[in-house]
């Protein structure tokens, strides 16, 4: 059985605050018709037009106002960090590590040839990129990274800093740490900003935000 989808829009992103407890990192999802407990669930969050996809298990129900908590998964975590920046009106001026949850189509240098992906996250440091075959770490590897709004692809690259396999019951795909010279850097300090605007202001494709 797959999981319950389930909507939730928030008119402001201070609703945020009230509907997520960062000490056991569960969300409380309002709804008419609440799922079990022990159910898979999947959230369409809306935080003022801040679109993001939330996947966890419902561990209980409340009934005024009526709907699920759910336990949000440890992949979630960059994505609820990210988040909480967003909240904080933080979103544009925090430079530290935190990875932008954003899907971009990549095509990189792989062992049988050319290898089409998307990313899982990305910042001015490296990203993550979903696939069934990881390189091994330390490998090289060239990426054109496909950035919405514009004509040519980022072409960047990087080593492969880990990697996540099948027997680490999550997403499988591997870590990059980016090795750019200064025009390069350049470059993606510009893309990554203009994606922050863009998930910002809401006008990023519902698609690409993880």
């Amino acid at each position: 059985m797959g999981a319950v989808r389930l909507e939730l829009r928030l008119t402001s992103q201070s609703e945020w605050i009230k509907i997520f407890d960062p000490r056991d990192w569960t969300v409380f999802v309002p709804s008419d018709d609440p799922a079990e407990n022990g159910a898979t669930l999947r959230i369409d969050l809306d935080v003022g037009g801040w679109l993001v996809t939330l996947r966890g298990t419902v561990v209980g129900q409340r009934e005024d106002p009526p709907g699920v908590v759910v336990a949000l998964g440890g992949s979630e975590r960059d994505k609820i960090n990210y988040l909480n920046g967003f909240v904080r009106g933080g979103l544009l001026n925090l430079r530290e590590k935190r990875r932008l949850p954003v899907r971009l189509q990549v095509t990189y240098g792989a062992v049988e040839g050319p290898a089409n992906t998307f990313t899982k996250d990305i910042n001015e440091e490296g990203l993550f990129l979903f696939t069934d075959k990881p390189l091994p770490e330390t490998s090289q590897i060239h990426m054109l990274v496909a950035i919405p709004g514009n004509v040519q692809p980022l072409s960047l690259v990087g080593k492969v800093s880990h990697t996540i396999t099948a027997a680490d019951d999550e997403p499988t795909g591997m870590g990059i740490v980016f090795d750019l010279d200064d025009a390069q850097r350049e470059q993606l300090r510009a893309a990554i900003q203009e994606l922050e605007q863009q998930l910002a202001d809401g006008r990023l494709p519902t698609n690409t935000v993880e």
